[in-house]
């Protein structure tokens, strides 16, 4: 079945989704700061037997624009999407960066609506080390834009030797280049602000937590330290950079699937030359 793209209007706020493929389990797919729905476009064909479903956040994508925005407004828009589709059983969720943030809040407040957690380059807040240059940043974004920021972030978020595809590289550029300036500082702005901490002791479902042995953004010791909370977790790193499902689309299917599979209890190895797989 071909992807449904339309709009609901939740919480005060349009967004844009796109709803596709047919199975009893549906996996929800959120995308990256100042990403959209597009950054699973490489991953989703590899998620047959699966309904899927990803849209684009607050603020960003095509839906609209925000000048604030709480995790908590995040967590709302997640649970009323997927009333207005009617999807009702407990989802597989997959966040990645500060929509990891979102799966993990909404995993920890709704438990009976979350079968199981991925979390990808997990961003649970800003280290008191950054903060004043955070806060800056976000000034500079509403003030002057993005272009100026944008090439830097590739750098950090787009490793040179993940860039195998030039159009697809040019894409995230572009789409990058096309967020609204106070809706993207708007997301800093939240970050600054977010204690991810009794929401992740909260998490019951089984979760794995994936960290890129090239992330200049969350390093892997960073996210292991934040995810170290999560009572039922398994942690790997794996050889991709900050936006996983852009940069390794094949390895983070393959995760995603091997994860959900599986049995929860058994450890995850992606260091397998057949793929993902738990260790018995």
């Amino acid at each position: 079945m071909g992807a449904r793209i339309d709009w609901l209007d939740v919480n005060g706020v349009s967004l844009r989704y796109a709803l596709e493929g047919a199975g009893d389990q549906a996996i929800v797919l959120l995308h990256e700061m100042g990403g959209s729905l597009e950054t699973w476009d490489k991953v989703v064909p590899r998620l047959a037997g699966y309904r899927i479903l990803r849209y684009d956040m607050r603020g960003a994508g095509l839906s609209q624009k925000v000048s604030s925005l709480t995790l908590d407004d995040l967590v709302a828009d997640l649970g009323a999407v997927l009333d207005s589709l009617d999807i009702s059983g407990p989802v597989i969720l997959a966040g990645v960066a500060v929509s990891a943030a979102v799966a993990a809040a909404f995993a920890a407040r709704f438990p009976a609506r979350v079968v199981s957690l991925v979390l990808m380059s997990l961003a649970a807040g800003i280290p008191p080390e950054r903060r004043e240059a955070t806060a800056a940043l976000a000034r500079s974004i509403r003030e002057g834009g993005l272009r100026a920021r944008v090439d830097a972030r590739l750098e950090a978020t787009f490793p040179r030797r993940f860039r195998d595809d030039d159009r697809w590289v040019r894409d995230f550029r572009g789409r990058a280049l096309g967020n609204d300036p106070a809706s993207y500082a708007a997301y800093y702005d939240m970050l600054l602000s977010l204690d991810l901490s009794k929401d992740l002791a909260a998490i019951r479902c089984p979760t794995l937590v994936l960290a890129g042995s090239d992330d200049g953004t969350r390093t892997p010791e960073r996210v292991a330290q934040d995810a170290c909370a999560i009572p039922d977790m398994s942690f790997q790193t794996i050889s991709s950079g900050h936006v996983m499902p852009v940069l390794t689309p094949a390895l983070v299917a393959e995760a995603i699937l091997a994860f959900s599979a599986l049995p929860a209890c058994l450890p995850l190895d992606l260091s397998s030359s057949n793929g993902p797989r738990k260790v018995v």
